[in-house]
């Protein structure tokens, strides 16, 4: 998260940064955000990111990644939320995992809303394709 937010907290944005209290002794915080709540769970942390989320920015991650971009998709298509969500494509890093979900959408598993993942290469990119910038 380091580089976009920093990039959106120079632009002037508010970055809120959300983070369960057991990953606080086993990541780095972000020193500079604009808020940063600490929740009890990971149910929390993600009920706190929708509720608070003006959009969903997703970086090149693992696991714990992987599922909450999937789960807010999954939000996005049962009309749950409706704001943007952005892949940034670090030097083409989600890029087997894309035409992995061009194959889906094409044998009619992602239902015509393979659309709903926008994708950046650049956080200026991503910003703009969220209308955020």
């Amino acid at each position: 998260m380091g580089a976009v937010a920093d990039g959106a907290l120079a632009a002037g944005g508010h970055v809120v940064g959300v983070i369960p209290h057991v990953l606080v002794e086993h990541e780095i915080a972000h020193p500079g955000l604009s808020e940063l709540h600490v929740t009890t769970t990971m149910h929390t942390r993600k009920a706190m990111m929708a509720e608070k989320a003006d959009a969903f920015f997703i970086l090149p991650g693992g696991y714990g990644t992987f599922e909450e971009m999937f789960e807010v998709l999954a939000w996005q298509t049962l009309k749950i939320h409706s704001k943007p969500v952005v892949l940034l494509n670090v030097a083409g890093f989600y890029n087997p995992m894309l035409e992995f979900l061009d194959a889906c959408d094409r044998e009619g598993m992602l239902r015509g809303n393979r659309a709903i993942l926008l994708v950046a290469d650049t956080p200026e990119a991503a910003l703009r394709l969220a209308e955020l910038d």
